[in-house]
């Protein structure tokens, strides 16, 4: 078949009635030369006379027996899907221009033209702005001073450093319709940014010259980002998915278009002109155009197609899951965005990791449904196969940022023997052309042995191609602007996303179900884990030794409700690698407008908080009376509701953190830094009385703060501690609470490095500044001691922290474990509990007395 599809009828579509398929004046056309059957015959008779509505959605199935039925193409079963496909496309490599052919063909009979895309970039030039040298360095110093001076040129203060660097320069072409087109160049040459450039997706920061236009219409006229498809050569997909899931969980977002509208006029004027189609394409279009499915019929196309059959319901994978091979997820990463309904495609490496004829077999199913169904692509390989070279039309060639040729495939070896240089016969096409142009391997190619060979730079190519006559007939052609008014109603889309955001909340909230699920493992250790500690706690704090009768016994009850807080929010440290490893695909997908980010975020919440109720019911409902806090059972759930309530802010905290951070070891860096903030300035270690002023701020802040205080309030009030703070005043009531002056002389500050002498250096900076501050006693062995338990507390919990990574399998549970034996040394570490130092009823010396009762007024 010829590449741009002649032979085809094509009769223009005009509105009428409202519709963009409809065409009036539209002669009624031939009956089907199909013989018919008496029972598909009175089937099809029933159905043609539903209305359109209906219609649509009703089709004639043939069973495996052969037997006929009329069904509702919404609720097809997979196994009705396979038989549908199998019967239309047995072998993809054989079927699957006959299939696209039968489809054309349906469409044509009733005159409908297929909207198509003309995309042209004129005198595009695009330049990156970036620090070079020593300044380009990842290091701290250059993150802060990069930071500052970007603060600085933002209010006019220093110009800017950066280093100018342009990527294109004054490219201009036109990319055709029903036309493959293939980007060529070397590694850095500008194609990836070329691709993003056409496809509406470059990145705000680079400075941008010239215009990109889709059928005449500028960027701002239309969402590009669904309009066209973006493949990217990054593979990003979560792991726990199966492909199956992935490619149906991505049409479900991107929606099926002006499909459904095209379907609707197909059907109506199949109707009145007295058409039946085949019914397996008839059942195929009415399925694919239903919006709205969890599986869709086009995702099972497109998995025969790319051959993905046969990993279609195992897991994605990642570094930790083992899942899908290489070249099976690059498969996986170009079908995410063929699913939809983009009529223009621009493929960034798609054959990374694929052999020949797999690629081979890709791009030849993507040519054929540019032909037939009149798409645009522009599909980037490195080195591809001269049988794959030879299946695109056009050839763009790129080099240093500009276009050394852009054509048709037929001219290109022309316009370089126009140069002096030929392409050997047994050298494959897009070799040459890679080489032709490199100073290292051009002189090769030099054929002209009455002249001496000298480079022939980018430059000159470039030039030369401009008068060219293929690249004078394409500056021709750019002179004439496109006419609008041949454009296509339904070519390009203006709505931001392709369904409703109710759907795409349920697409959403089905996901993470589904996740959910996939990680029960973690859930479940998380119970267990919460299970022990509780046990452990309940154990420690045992009612038959919790008293109720000195402030003493106030501080105890105090040390239990504050380890609650901290295990809890411990508890919600693992949400932080959770977040992380899957924010490439949230970013990903969020910027192809497959959703808006509240709709990914409100099902994290929302799903989890029946876990969150069953993980705080485990603590509370299993410690509450073992311990022997108040026994009211109304002051019982309101601790519940608290400790939900801090649950809910330990997984929103670091969730936010991951979010912000977007590394793992910055992260955990923060997430320890706001878990010391908020402990520190809670109000248990040290009261608002004692806080400095300039601090006071992190304690109205802290989350912490206002959990103890609830807890607090919760169970002081309580009958059980009538006797002990409520004192009489001037005949006034006042409660005292039980949290008096109580004060810390050691704060726990560690991070994790695995450089000794940097801990030994964050240990002296640490000791210096903290000593000072508290004031204490400025002796040589005192501050020694005080620098030594410092460093090896810090540097013990480093390796703790490099075992626990090391001796679990990722780093959920390394976050679970880690959080669980904080929290049991945290119960045990005395400051909670103290321990007695001497038999109460041993009689001590004057001055040992008094220096006791100085420590324990501290405490207190």
């Amino acid at each position: 078949m010829d590449s741009s599809g002649e032979g085809l009828v094509k009769i223009a579509s005009l509105r009428r009635d409202g519709s963009i398929w409809r065409q009036s004046g539209q002669d009624v056309f031939s009956r089907s030369s199909r013989e018919e059957d008496d029972e598909e015959a009175l089937r099809w008779a029933a159905l043609e006379k539903l209305p359109t509505y209906n219609r649509v959605r009703r089709a004639i199935l043939t069973s495996p027996s052969g037997g006929l039925k009329e069904v509702d193409v919404e609720n097809l079963d997979v196994n009705e899907k396979k038989a549908l496909l199998e019967r239309l496309i047995r072998v993809a490599e054989e079927d699957n221009e006959r299939f696209l052919l039968k489809l054309r063909e349906r469409i044509d009979r009733v005159g409908i033209d297929i909207p198509t895309i003309e995309v042209r970039y004129e005198k595009l030039s695009i330049v990156a702005e970036a620090h070079v040298g020593n300044r380009g360095l990842p290091t701290i110093l250059n993150s802060y001073t990069n930071a500052l001076e970007s603060i600085a040129n933002l209010l006019h203060i220093l110009p800017s450093r950066k280093t100018k660097m342009p990527v294109l320069h004054d490219v201009s072409g036109i990319i055709k319709p029903r036309r493959m087109t293939l980007l060529l160049g070397p590694p850095g040459s500008g194609k990836t940014t070329l691709l993003l450039a056409l496809a509406g997706k470059l990145d705000s920061e680079l400075k941008v010259v010239g215009r990109v236009t889709y059928n005449g219409h500028d960027m701002n006229e239309f969402v590009p980002e669904r309009t066209a498809a973006y493949i990217s050569q990054h593979d990003n997909h979560i792991g726990e998915m199966t492909v199956r899931e992935t490619l149906a969980f991505s049409a479900r977002c991107q929606g099926v278009g002006t499909g459904y509208d095209m379907l609707t006029e197909l059907s109506r004027r199949e109707k009145v002109a007295n058409i039946k189609p085949d019914p397996d394409v008839d059942m195929y279009m009415k399925a694919s155009a239903m919006g709205g499915q969890e599986a869709n019929v086009v995702t099972d196309y497109i998995i025969k197609i790319l051959g993905l059959e046969i990993c279609a319901d195992t897991m994605v994978g990642n570094d930790m899951i083992r899942g899908i091979s290489g070249g099976q997820r690059k498969r996986v990463t170009t079908g995410e965005m063929l699913v939809g309904p983009a009529k223009a495609l621009f493929m960034d490496e798609i054959s990374t990791g694929l052999d020949s004829s797999t690629t081979y077999q890709i791009v030849n199913s993507i040519r054929q449904s540019i032909h037939i169904l009149h798409g645009t692509a522009v599909i980037s390989l490195l080195q591809p196969a001269p049988e794959t070279y030879d299946l695109f039309d056009d050839i763009i060639l790129i080099s240093d940022g500009q276009i050394v040729y852009h054509g048709a495939r037929e001219n290109v070896l022309e316009f370089f023997e126009s140069m002096g240089f030929k392409c050997p016969d047994r050298k494959g096409v897009a070799d040459f052309l890679q080489e032709v142009t490199s100073r290292k391997d051009q002189e090769q190619y030099w054929v002209r042995s009455d002249e001496p060979y000298r480079y022939v730079p980018v430059k000159k190519f470039a030039d030369a191609f401009k008068s060219f006559h293929v690249g004078q007939a394409m500056l021709n052609e750019l002179a004439v602007p496109f006419d609008k008014s041949k454009s296509h109603p339904a070519a390009l889309t203006t709505s931001t996303y392709g369904v409703s955001t109710m759907e795409l909340l349920k697409a959403q909230i089905d996901r993470e179900i589904l996740l959910m699920k996939r990680n029960s493992f973690f859930y479940i250790f998380k119970a267990v884990q919460l299970t022990i500690i509780a046990f452990i706690m309940m154990t420690v704090f045992l009612r038959t030794r919790m008293h109720h009768n000195t402030t003493s016994d106030g501080n105890v009850f105090l040390g239990a409700i504050f380890f609650g807080i901290v295990q809890l929010l411990f508890n919600g440290f693992a949400e932080l690698a959770m977040t992380i490893a899957k924010l490439p695909v949230f970013f990903k997908q969020r910027d192809l407008l497959f959703f808006p980010a509240w709709t990914y975020t409100l099902p994290g919440w929302i799903l989890k908080i029946p876990i969150t109720l069953g993980e705080v019911g485990i603590w509370v409902f299993t410690s509450y009376y073992v311990v022997g806090y108040d026994p009211d059972v109304g002051r019982l759930f309101k601790q519940y509701l608290a400790y939900v309530l801090v649950n809910q802010m330990a997984g929103a905290l670091f969730r936010f953190m991951g979010g912000l951070a977007r590394n793992m070891v910055i992260a955990n860096t923060f997430g320890s830094f706001a878990l010391l903030i908020f402990m520190v300035l809670g109000g248990f270690l040290l009261t608002r009385v004692n806080i400095k002023s300039w601090w006071i701020w992190g304690y109205w802040i802290s989350p912490l703060m206002y959990a103890q205080n609830a807890l607090s309030v919760n169970e002081f009030l309580g009958h059980k501690w009538d006797k002990l703070f409520l004192l009489k005043r001037g005949g006034e009531e006042i409660y005292v609470g039980p949290l008096g002056r109580n004060s810390s002389e050691l704060v726990e500050y560690f991070e994790v490095f695995i450089e000794i002498p940097y801990i030994l250096i964050q240990s002296v900076i640490y000791c210096v500044i903290v000593y000072a501050m508290i004031g204490f006693e400025w002796t040589a062995a005192k501050f020694f001691w005080y620098l030594f338990f410092a460093y090896f507390t810090l540097l013990y919990f480093t390796f703790y922290g490099m075992m626990s990574v090391g001796l679990t399998p990722n780093y959920d549970v390394a976050s679970i474990v880690s959080s669980a034996f904080y929290g049991i040394w945290n119960l045990f570490s005395g400051f909670l509990i103290t321990k007695p130092f001497f038999d109460p009823e041993t009689q001590l010396p004057k001055e040992i007395e008094k220096l006791l009762l100085q420590i324990l007024a501290l405490r207190i």
